[in-house]
């Protein structure tokens, strides 16, 4: 079981007749996760003013505080008062490149709507993207010269037609960055991803 934070992308196609109430329900989800331990935040948009396309992310500590909140009975009990209304959902875990760059920051935001009230939500704030690609270049670099200078020795490696060369390097290359140099290289630089 993993114990690296986890986030959940949900695509949702809801009843263009019950946008309020989805808007209603889609905010007590919400509500009912931020009382459940290890959760980190979340956040909601829809498509557009008259769409009824909503994308919602969540985000837990780890596997097992999400499995407690998505194998909850509050949360089963939610999920059900949404069948009327609810068309379709895809949601999936997103455990790539998103989730090398932990620990995130959840910051609340107040968002106006047309009646006067306002509404008030958790978003996760990642690192930019071109502080990413510093990142995974850092990893990848070293790791890719030490790969090279390891199979320059190997009979026959530099006769080998370069797509299957690079395609030997891709396979060896990245579980290695997946489970150890990313993992290393996003700790070390924490802090100035956060920045």
């Amino acid at each position: 079981m993993s114990s690296e934070p986890i986030t959940v992308s949900i695509r949702r196609e809801v009843d263009p007749e019950r946008i309020a109430e989805a808007t209603a329900w889609v905010q007590t989800g919400v509500n009912l996760a931020h009382r459940y331990p290890g959760f980190l935040g979340s956040g909601w948009v829809r498509d557009g003013e008259d769409s009824n396309v909503w994308h919602m992310l969540y985000r837990f500590a780890d596997e097992k505080t999400l499995l407690a909140w998505e194998q909850s009975g509050e949360r089963e009990w939610w999920r059900a008062t949404g069948d009327g209304f609810v068309r379709s959902e895809r949601a999936r875990r997103r455990s790539g490149i998103e989730g090398w760059f932990d620990e995130p920051t959840t910051d609340t935001i107040t968002i106006p709507r047309g009646d006067g009230t306002t509404t008030t939500m958790s978003v996760v704030r990642t690192p930019p993207r071109w502080k990413q690609a510093i990142s995974i270049w850092l990893g990848f670099f070293p790791l890719n010269v030490a790969f090279t200078y390891a199979t320059s020795p190997i009979p026959g490696w530099s006769e080998l037609p370069i797509w299957l060369r690079v395609l030997g390097t891709t396979v060896v290359l990245t579980p290695i960055m997946t489970y150890w140099v990313l993992p290393w290289v996003t700790r070390s630089l924490r802090n100035w991803l956060a920045r």
